[in-house]
């Protein structure tokens, strides 16, 4: 698949930051794209639109991932408008920022609903598009977009972390499964310059934890949406030899990170 051209691609939470992208790095690589959104339909919609100026073709859907008839419905449109799918980007993500020693912060409710979106979800979206995967000569590929949180325990609250975690384990086991026609694997990014983590933190420490994390790099770089979605480009069109692999986009910073430190 290193040749995208008039190939389809479905990026769940692709009206922002990684999932919004990685859909105009795909659009650029002449792959057609479904724009997944679940609250911000004007992003999506603007998503689309540059999609569209790069010479692809978008399709703007909303869907929760955490309900398996959106997912359902995801896979379905894709098929519907081209017949075919032939990538899978799970990168819609939920948190609650919550320090990890504040075990009061976090209820069952707060774990099932991150786990709802960022695992159950990616299995479902996985589940939906691999009949069409399947069926295709050259089967499909699926990309699952985690985090440094799930292998190394820090992040936006111990949920998240976890769920991250459950999702590296998850792209293993279905790796394993629906291999030969499927090629599964997954990103870890760390800290992500953006919109997202500064309103999660607030400017003052989103401004703090970027420093210090750029400060203990080997490459004195944070990750962002950019450089995210070249890695998942990598997986997509790169060594088409390589499933059940986790790729660390930090610029290096997990190798100071043992023992861990608080952050």
């Amino acid at each position: 698949m290193k040749d995208l051209t008039n190939r389809v691609a479905i990026v769940t939470g692709s009206s922002s930051g990684v999932g919004a992208a990685t859909a105009r790095l795909l659009a650029a690589q002449g792959c057609h794209v479904v724009i997944n959104y679940n609250r911000n339909s004007s992003g999506a919609k603007q998503v689309a639109s540059d999609c569209e100026v790069a010479g692809a073709e978008a399709l703007v859907l909303r869907a929760n991932v955490a309900i398996d008839e959106d997912c359902v419905a995801l896979a379905q449109a894709a098929n519907d408008k081209w017949g075919r799918v032939d990538v899978l980007v799970n990168n819609a993500g939920t948190t609650k920022f919550v320090d990890h020693d504040n075990l009061e912060g976090l209820s069952a409710a707060d774990f099932q609903h991150i786990y709802g979106v960022n695992v159950v979800g990616a299995y479902q979206m996985t589940r939906a598009v691999s009949p069409s995967m399947h069926s295709q000569e050259e089967g499909g590929v699926v990309v699952n977009v985690a985090s440094t949180a799930g292998i190394t325990g820090i992040g936006s609250c111990v949920a998240y972390a976890a769920s991250k975690g459950a999702m590296v384990t998850m792209t293993l086991s279905l790796a394993r499964a629906l291999g030969p026609k499927l090629r599964i694997n997954a990103v870890c990014p760390g800290f992500i310059e953006g919109d997202w983590l500064k309103e999660g933190y607030g400017d003052e420490r989103y401004a703090k934890l970027m420093a210090s994390n750029q400060n203990n790099a080997p490459l004195g770089v944070t990750a962002t949406p950019e450089t995210v979605a070249e890695a998942i480009l990598h997986f997509i069109s790169g060594p088409q030899v390589v499933t059940g692999e986790t790729l660390v986009v930090d610029g290096g910073r997990h190798l100071t990170m043992t023992p861990l430190s608080r952050r």
